[in-house]
């Protein structure tokens, strides 16, 4: 149970969803030419978690001081297990994720497509070692990966698919999976910076340059409320263009994604605690979880 704490499961469990419902709730039903049979696609997603889960240990390796100030009860590296075992954890896992992507790239016949997952590999060992100590910057860096993660399913499920004559349908697909990283992306960014005020204490005693300590909790309380705004704003606008024909759909978001969203935004100017922005970062991930699994109404918004 502690290894699965330290690789983050309930994040991974999210990750495998999101991936299982652009595959099979989205491009399925739609008889999309796509370039995974189900082995492949299982390999993909093992593939992900492999190296999310190597990217969540070297993590918390690197955050062992500052998470033994910002949240005690909750480190594992030192007290359960060692750090020797959890990095060579971190190595194993790697190794094995790099493997199952070369793999992957060689079934689509794209072996360039290898280089993503080194790429994605560096960037979460730089993060957690230098760029997560810069303002916004690691941030943005690990908001990118979370929606790449979403991505890379149109990566390898419809560009080695794509032909002349299938060109718009496979764009057009593939665009609507770039909007859904996007929002990942978004939501992800306002919880890492939620998550940095959270963990201002820890972070400012090891000298950290996070934006709550460059600019002052107050000052980032403020912009994360304009910023909750955003994907708010995006949402309705997408309702209003896209799906005011189809009630269910409507209600849907209406109910699981915006009012989340404006709950977020009023309990945002009211948070003043550690407490607050841990039940803020919580409420992120619901948030992100129920817009995911608002993939399941294309089936019935597109053929309607």
């Amino acid at each position: 149970m502690a290894f699965l704490k330290l690789v983050r499961y309930k994040n991974l469990i999210i990750l495998i969803l999101a991936q299982l419902l652009i595959k099979y709730a989205f491009l399925q039903p739609f008889g999309v030419l796509t370039s995974l049979n189900t082995f492949a696609t299982l390999l993909l997603i093992l593939t992900t978690i492999l190296i999310a889960a190597a990217g969540n240990i070297i993590n918390d390796i690197y955050d062992v001081n500052t998470d033994t100030i910002n949240k005690p009860e909750k480190v594992i590296i030192g007290k359960i297990i060692s750090e020797k075992w959890a990095f060579n954890a971190f190595v194993i896992l790697n190794i094995l994720g790099v493997l199952c992507g070369f793999l992957v790239s060689y079934i689509v016949n794209k072996p360039p497509f290898f280089s993503l997952f080194i790429i994605i590999s560096v960037l979460l060992y730089l993060y957690s070692t230098y760029l997560k100590q810069l303002p916004i910057i690691g941030n943005v860096i690990i908001s990118v990966l979370v929606g790449f993660s979403i991505l890379i399913v149109g990566i390898f499920e419809l560009l080695p698919a794509l032909t002349p004559d299938n060109k718009v349908i496979q764009i057009a697909f593939f665009k609507i999976i770039f909007k859904y990283s996007v929002f990942a992306f978004t939501i992800n960014l306002l919880r890492e910076i939620a998550k940095d005020i959270e963990d201002y204490e820890g972070d400012l005693n090891q000298n950290m340059k996070t934006l709550p300590i460059i600019l002052g909790k107050k000052n980032t309380k403020y912009i994360l409320s304009i910023l909750n705004f955003v994907p708010l704003l995006l949402i309705i606008i997408h309702i209003n263009n896209r799906l005011y024909k189809h009630t269910f759909a409507v209600i849907y978001f209406l109910v699981f994604v915006v009012a989340p969203l404006l709950y977020i935004c009023i309990k945002t100017l009211s948070a003043q605690t550690k407490t607050d922005y841990t039940h803020l970062s919580n409420v992120y991930k619901i948030v992100m979880v129920f817009g995911l699994l608002s993939l399941l109404l294309y089936k019935y918004v597109i053929l309607t």
